[in-house]
């Protein structure tokens, strides 16, 4: 969604003002045969997705007690256990020294460049504020050379990529522990080359899910009530179009099938293990994670979960992930 969904609409109401289009695939054909598609390679140039939820704590649901002190023994049972589940894979916050002062995120709500950062600072509990970037002027970021997203600026010095801006903060907030495993590296390369583009193809599969989508995007990204809109309709159409595109490159047959053959990649991966990286989330864990949040609650992550074994991967990651650790701007 991001690069390629924010950089088209940006550069078609700039040069010229869009109304609505009725959305049609002919309509969608002729806005999109305009434009060429710029193909993601790298962080921060991949489509973007909606929907970020909250995390769930629904593990556990208690039966009809006949009694208070039996309601009262289960409640007991459900409390430590819960307690050990959340322990095990409790956040992991950096030595008080070592967390940084000042920590300014440039983002896309949707994008899932900027959600695995976001994962990964959320995990370690390290504050920050989020500055939401208009991609239509991108006014936020005028002052920085790099025009892409994520921008992550940590007491002062601006970070870019979102791969090399994690592994900057696991360097610095793991020193003793610099050198990434060989597993971990072939999964976290997986994640930028493959995974991510499985995401586009499928959330904008059909034109319902092409809108759903860009529903979500236009009310949490940064628009004006005009651009809203347009956005919303012009965008749905665009990269209803451009999906189709990207299937064609990344050679995805059935889109649907290629987003459930990529979660049992990841969940045979695991090989029994909670998390890749053994009892508690390692940098690959984090990264899928993060760029499969966005979709999570839109149709195309909906079918992901109930037709594969991601579901219970993904449910220890919202436990260990936990709430966000964003603080007001």
């Amino acid at each position: 969604m991001g690069r390629v969904a924010h950089g088209l609409i940006a550069r078609s109401l700039l040069r010229r003002n869009l109304a609505p289009p009725h959305f049609s695939s002919s309509s969608a054909a002729a806005v999109a045969a305009q434009r060429t598609v710029p193909i993601a390679s790298s962080c921060g140039t991949a489509s973007d997705v909606a929907t970020c939820p909250r995390p769930r704590w629904r593990l556990f649901s208690l039966p009809v007690a006949p009694s208070r002190s039996v309601s009262v023994g289960l409640a007991g049972a459900l409390s430590f256990s819960l307690t050990l589940v959340t322990t095990a894979g409790a956040k992991e916050p950096p030595s008080p020294e070592l967390i940084p002062k000042d920590v300014v995120l440039y983002q896309y709500e949707a994008c899932p460049f900027c959600n695995k950062v976001k994962a990964f600072l959320d995990y370690h509990d390290v504050p920050y504020k989020v500055v939401e970037v208009n991609p239509l002027s991108k006014k936020e970021i005028k002052w920085s050379d790099y025009k892409k997203v994520p921008i992550l600026v940590v007491d002062g010095e601006q970070l870019i990529e979102s791969s090399d801006i994690v592994k900057k903060l696991s360097q610095r907030f793991h020193p003793e522990n610099s050198v990434v495993d060989e597993e971990e590296t072939k999964w976290l390369r997986w994640v930028d080359d493959h995974l991510v583009h499985m995401l586009s193809p499928n959330i904008y599969r059909t034109t319902s899910e092409a809108l759903e989508s860009f529903d979500y995007i236009a009310k949490h990204g940064n628009f004006s009530m005009t651009e809203r809109f347009t956005v919303k309709y012009a965008g749905a159409a665009i990269m209803y179009m451009v999906s189709k595109k990207l299937k064609k490159k990344y050679n995805i047959t059935d889109e649907r099938t290629a987003l459930y053959e990529a979660a049992q990649t990841w969940t045979t991966a695991l090989d029994g293990r909670d998390f890749l990286g053994g009892s508690k989330p390692n940098l690959a864990d984090l990264a899928v994670f993060g760029v499969l949040r966005p979709i999570r609650h839109l149709k195309a992550g909906k079918d992901m979960v109930e037709n594969t074994k991601i579901g219970e991967w993904y449910q220890r990651m919202e436990i260990a992930v936990g709430e966000s650790s964003r603080i007001a701007a």
